[in-house]
């Protein structure tokens, strides 16, 4: 029997887990502050994707014929290096491009940026981070000089009487997260801004808090009534401001003109329920907490900018007891942010135009400073430029053309391209698209480091050999160089990499440079920065800037023209609890893929009437970018001029067909969370036409054998009403003794319904 003690490969919670083999591969829980030994669904179900019979085992080229087929590696490397040298040698080196994952460990993330700009010379370089977390980003850098999701342990939000939950279902998308919500439950004090009544805003049901309900778009006039209110009221913790940031004079007016009731009829909040939330942020053991619900916008720098202004008024960052935080997306969201895949920074968060920084990563490179390129494009901007400027991309850990904006727009740049190679375990579908596929290893088939939602570097275990032709993406790009004649060193062991990467960040906002595996491999807290010691509450003393001092950035609620002005409701998307991102994983797993094998367009009952749809009927639904088609789920948990469209899935049921491609201009993040649409039944469509994947066969590994998941051993089956320490989970799962309709279940305890959720 092998095991190894790892974390889970989907969200940036980073349930800890062990992965066991003995004679099949089973994952089970494992004591973590993060989880406390629980894990979701799909946590529960990971270890499948390691047997897939979906997995890419050796390279793929496209054939003459327009199919891909199966080569050796040599050949698959050599038309790479190929079509790397003859776009720079025609185009220049800017038209080779390569945009990667917020899934990579560390140690790839960091290759990956090396190898574009020394091996390749490049600027292009972006990740799918830019449509997750770039407004926090944005936001946080400049109210507090550094962006780390988290500036506490998460386990400091159990003592919370408080909890202001803005734009983020982690009912839905990291489950046991939902274990240090209770406290604030117990107290009444859970505040959830979502325009849907998700499983999350129903926890705040029975006196466990409340359920503010705006109209799409409007959480930036919210924050700023709330701001206004609290001066109004005097709850402004006014020594605090004075002592600890600068910018309060501009604040204070460029809040007066949002007295509550102008944010009430803005928002659609009752006077009532904003100056009840004022108040209770301000009578301490408060916290603040964004997600992409707020930032998917393209004011969405702003409104994460409001968020941290409410908090800083208040006086709650950097305090003992409270705070302000946003819940990174992705497993490694907030490493992958860090070391250099973003176009404007080089690794430690350091920016790319700073030339001491330059001077710094250079030397570590081992080439000259004016060596590297310049800042390069973010992510929406540079899919904009493939089949133009750019005509050979390497894609990474990502599946653009499902999870980028207007992605029919994207569809067509790929096509356009000269040369397109994926790097995935999976046909995904901007795979299927490539001209070269590069098989690679799954996360229980790696060493390497994650950083989690609360700056935690943590560590990525191998647990069993990947199959027989698959490679690391370190193996991969060492290659690559080798063949380029790349200068520096390429090393294929993430434990050298990491420290080539700690020696790299030294000095920086993300400086690693006292971290190794060996250390990490001792268990102990690794909370970054750490230089010498842990830091897991860098804003206790004094914020990151200069002067130690926070920034208070005054903002405008100046709403953006909609994007089609003739169309009647407001498309939100989002994500279900057994889905993950674009699915390339979970609609690959038998279990998770059944319980939402499609999607589903949430629309208000009354709206439904007015237009002639009932429940499961196919709709299409549609703007000028394109058409999505779905059935309907007809729900009062949503407001009437709103509908939602999970994004987790391709073909006709692709939500992003219809976002479209404009930006925030501070961070570039798209806006996904306020597309005007049209809604209409669509008679013409059959069941088949949805494009639902079939179940998923497990099948040997081809490491080591059969893998299964879980093993009812280790889980227990609830369905709508999961509780632990008293939390109610409609559609959710929370980890460890569960019991459902007020009594106990033991583990390997299964509830008798069609659609369990398995904890």
């Amino acid at each position: 029997m092998s095991s190894a003690d790892t974390h889970c490969p989907y969200c940036a919670l980073q349930c800890a887990m062990t992965v066991s083999h003995a004679g099949h591969t089973t994952v089970t829980g494992r004591d973590f502050p993060t989880n406390r030994g629980g894990l979701c669904t799909k946590g529960w179900t990971s270890a499948e994707l390691l047997a897939s019979p979906h997995r890419l085992r050796m390279p793929l080229m496209r054939r003459p014929d327009g199919t891909l087929a199966e080569t050796t590696w040599d050949e698959a490397l050599d038309a790479v290096v190929a079509a790397f040298r003859d776009t720079k040698a025609t185009h220049g080196a800017d038209a080779n491009a390569v945009f990667g994952g917020g899934g990579l460990t560390n140690e790839k993330a960091y290759q990956l940026g090396k190898f574009a700009r020394v091996a390749l010379g490049t600027s292009r370089i972006d990740y799918n981070g830019r449509f997750c977390m770039s407004s926090a980003a944005a936001a946080s850098n400049r109210a507090f000089g550094m962006d780390r999701g988290l500036p506490f342990p998460v386990t400091d939000l159990d003592d919370a009487r408080t909890i202001l939950l803005l734009g983020s279902n982690v009912a839905a998308t990291m489950p046991p997260f939902l274990a240090h919500l209770a406290g604030a439950r117990a107290a009444g004090g859970l505040i959830v801004v979502d325009p849907r009544r998700s499983a999350t805003a129903r926890l705040t049901e029975d006196g466990a808090g409340t359920h503010l309900q705006p109209a799409p778009g409007t959480d930036l006039p919210l924050l700023l009534g709330l701001t206004h209110i609290a001066f109004a009221e005097g709850l402004a913790d006014r020594a605090y401001i004075e002592e600890r940031t600068t910018g309060f004079d501009a604040l204070r007016r460029s809040v007066a003109a949002w007295w509550p009731e102008r944010t009430s009829s803005t928002t659609g909040i009752p006077v009532a329920q904003l100056r009840e939330a004022a108040r209770r942020l301000a009578a301490g053991g408060a916290y603040v907490l964004t997600g992409r619900g707020v930032e998917q916008h393209v004011d969405g720098t702003a409104t994460a900018t409001a968020a941290i202004n409410l908090a800083l008024v208040l006086g709650l960052v950097g305090r003992e007891g409270s705070g302000y935080g946003t819940l990174t997306g992705q497993g490694n969201g907030q490493g992958g942010r860090e070391h250099g895949q973003k176009a404007d920074q080089l690794p430690g968060y350091r920016s790319i135009r700073d030339p001491e920084a330059r001077r710094h990563v250079a030397g570590v490179w081992g080439v000259e400073a004016d060596e590297l390129p310049d800042a390069g494009i973010p992510a929406t901007a540079l899919l904009g430029e493939l089949g133009g400027p750019v005509k050979t991309l390497l894609v990474a850990g990502s599946n653009v053309v499902v999870s980028a904006p207007d992605v029919e727009a994207v569809r067509a740049g790929l096509t356009a391209l000269d040369t397109l190679i994926v790097c995935d375990f999976f046909l995904s579908e901007t795979a299927e698209l490539a001209d070269i596929v590069l098989p690679v290893l799954q996360w229980a088939e790696e060493e390497g480091t994650m950083t989690s939602l609360e700056g935690r570097v943590i560590r990525r275990r191998q647990a069993l050999p990947g199959p027989d032709g698959a490679r690391s993406e370190l193996w991969i790009l060492s290659e690559l160089a080798r063949r380029l004649g790349a200068a520096s060193t390429w090393s294929t062991e993430p434990s050298e990499v990491f420290d080539e990467l700690a020696r790299a960040s030294e000095g920086g906002v993300a400086d690693y440079s006292g971290l190794s595996h060996d250390l990490l491999d001792t268990g102990i807290e690794a909370y970054w920065p750490y230089r010498t010691a842990s830091t897991p509450r860098p804003f206790a003393e004094r914020f990151a800037h200069a002067d130690g001092r926070a920034r208070l950035v005054a903002v405008d609620a100046t709403p953006p023209a909609p994007t089609d002005r003739g169309a009647e409701l407001t498309l939100v998307t989002g994500r279900y609890l057994q889905q993950y991102q674009s699915g390339t994983q979970t609609r690959r797993v038998a279990e998770l893929n059944g319980a939402r094998p499609e999607a589903r367009l949430e629309i208000h009952p009354a709206t439904a009437s007015g237009l002639g749809i009932r429940e499961g009927d196919l709709v299409a639904v549609s703007n000028e970018r394109g058409t999505v088609r779905a059935r309907a789920t007809v729900t009062t948990d949503i407001r009437h001029d709103t509908v939602f469209l999970p994004f987790h899935y391709a073909g006709e049921e692709c939500a992003n067909r219809l976002t479209a491609a404009i930006v925030d201009p501070t961070s570039a993040m798209p806006e996904f969370k306020r597309t005007r649409v049209r809604v209409a039944p669509d008679a013409a469509v059959v069941a088949a036409a949805t494009g639902v994947r079939g179940p998923v066969v497990v099948t040997e590994h081809p490491g080591i054998g059969r893998a299964v998941a879980g093993g009812m051993a280790s889980r227990v089956s609830v369905a709508d009403g999961a509780t632990q320490t008293g939390i109610s989970v409609a559609d959710g799962a929370v980890p460890a003794r569960v019991s459902v309709a007020g009594g106990p279940i033991e583990r390997g305890a299964s509830t008798p319904t069609e659609e369990a959720t398995h904890v």
